[in-house]
């Protein structure tokens, strides 16, 4: 007998002794480590991103050797109800059986037979800080979350069985959850080919009617090897400015492509928002796809900047979160945490003309033409915007431009005025590339070319660059039918007077003669 004993408690301090906690690595330590014993003892550290309540199960009792490590005598502990031995037999024989390539399928077997309460119960603990159950009864003890805790939690997973042995003992949770990032491409197509590597950053600047490419990258848990299968749900909410093709989206998980196995669903908002979401219900059972901590799965695909879009800094946001199996203990399968939401902003500008003549009066009844020039910065013309002032408004807007060159050009000057030179200028913008809220932070226009005559006053907020566009009147000349010809009347009709009495005069003079 004390024989079947002493191998009984050395199968299980063997089984302990390579079990581990959270798929990490940490081995289960059953010593104490100040080499005295006093009461039993657990520590547990949270290591996770969220308040944790851990509940505590003994489920096998026995006598505890500090200097051995080992339990003896085993019998079924106060955490597990009586029909467990019926089930999965004498607590020896189970512990003699326990290795580490099935003490989490033993944890499985026990959710079924674990008391209604808990042998003990943590206080909330918040991330990095520990909790210490005390006055335990020598034996070994299963650590979870209290149910329901870290549901749709953001940030939120639960722990891995946790398994330990008591005399006086530490544990840290190695609670691992996955992350989402969002990015979308800038580009000036002043400057920029279509064949430009993209720029992933978190804002831009667009044209209205461009096409916008975005990029969400998703990663994987530490511990994704311990779930069974794995849910996973990106959620992109998209402003009224921003519209979406359905379908348009390609889902790749390292160099294979995934779209197939993930659902699109496109929702519209009252608000004229668009909520979009991918989802797959298990991404282990892709076939071709090996998870691994690694692993990354990629979302591509783009939007139109439309008529709707904000002008100025508070621009064109666009979030994205990511929904994700959190219960390894679970199998995958329930339980989902979501993350944090990401989000970036593309920016779109205006150019108000103020139309006045040279006396800086509104000046009626000119047409212009805006153009933006191409990356080889001819005369090319990208977009046209035209715009005419009239008796009812002698200023104009062209809205929903991004950074990169124009020309104004006047193709209809107001009656007695000159045409103005063309205009070429550059709108230049600043923004935050890599922030959590990212910023509009500068907004100029510069002229270009020795013709170009006009300047700008820059207004963040509103994202508009106004100038005064002046003609001048034209020059006033002398004409024929004017006071000249007038004069010239009266002067012939007196060289007419003056030659008929100089004729009179002779001919008096040559009677006399």
């Amino acid at each position: 007998m004390k024989k079947l004993r002493k191998a009984a408690g050395l199968l299980l301090a063997l089984a302990l002794a390579v079990v581990t906690l959270l798929g990490t690595g940490t081995a289960v330590r059953a010593d104490d480590p100040t080499g005295t014993t006093t009461k039993n003892s657990l520590t547990i550290t949270n290591k996770g991103f969220t308040d944790h309540i851990f509940e505590l199960y003994q489920i096998f009792t026995g006598d505890y050797d500090k200097d051995s490590g080992y339990l003896s005598n085993l019998q079924w502990g106060s955490g597990v109800t009586p029909e467990v031995k019926e089930s999965l037999g004498a607590a020896a024989d189970k512990a003699a059986s326990l290795t580490e390539a099935n003490v989490e399928e033993f944890a499985h077997a026990l959710k079924g037979y674990l008391t209604s309460t808990p042998t003990k119960k943590s206080d909330k603990i918040a991330p990095s800080k520990s909790y210490t159950f005390t006055d335990l009864a020598a034996g070994y003890y299963l650590v979870i979350d209290e149910a329901e805790t870290q549901t749709n939690k953001e940030r939120g997973a639960y722990t891995s069985y946790i398994f330990k042995v008591v005399g006086q003992a530490t544990a840290e949770t190695k609670i691992d959850v996955p992350t989402v990032t969002k990015k979308v491409d800038d580009r000036n197509d002043s400057i920029d080919s279509s064949e430009k590597e993209p720029e992933w950053q978190d804002s831009a600047d667009y044209d209205i009617g461009d096409t916008i490419p975005y990029q969400i990258t998703g990663t994987m848990p530490l511990n994704i090897d311990k779930y069974k299968t794995y849910k996973y749900v990106f959620t992109d909410t998209m402003t009224k400015g921003l519209t979406y093709t359905a379908k348009n989206a390609k889902i790749t998980i390292g160099e294979k492509d995934v779209t197939d196995s993930f659902v699109e669903k496109v929702d519209s908002q009252d608000d004229g928002s668009t909520v979009v979401t991918w989802s797959c219900d298990d991404l282990k059972g892709i076939n071709g796809v090996e998870l691994n901590s690694q692993s990354k799965v990629v979302v591509t695909y783009s939007c139109e900047l439309n008529k709707d879009a904000v002008i100025g800094s508070a621009g064109n946001p666009n979030t994205v979160n990511l929904q994700y199996s959190n219960n390894p203990n679970q199998g995958g399968e329930g339980d989902m945490g979501k993350t944090p939401d990401d989000k970036n902003i593309v920016f779109t500008y205006k150019v108000v003309v103020n139309k006045k003549d040279q006396d800086k009066k509104a000046l009626a009844g000119a047409q212009f033409t805006l153009s933006k020039v191409n990356k080889d910065n001819t005369a090319t013309e990208i977009k046209t915007f035209t715009f005419t002032s009239n008796d009812e408004g002698t200023s104009f807007t062209a809205s929903g431009l991004d950074d990169g060159t124009y020309v104004l050009k006047e193709t209809k000057t107001p009656s007695g005025y000159n045409t103005i030179e063309t205009q070429y200028f550059t709108i230049k913008a600043e923004h935050d590339t890599e922030s959590d809220d990212p910023k509009l932070t500068k907004l100029y226009g510069e002229a270009e070319g020795e013709n170009t005559t006009i300047s700008f006053t820059p207004d963040i907020s509103t994202g508009s660059l106004s100038t005064d566009v002046v003609n001048q009147k034209g020059s006033s000349l002398p004409s024929t039918g004017g006071i000249g010809t007038t004069i010239f009347y009266v002067i012939g009709s007196i060289l007419v007077l003056g030659a008929g009495v100089l004729l009179v005069t002779r001919k008096r003079m040559n009677k006399k003669s």
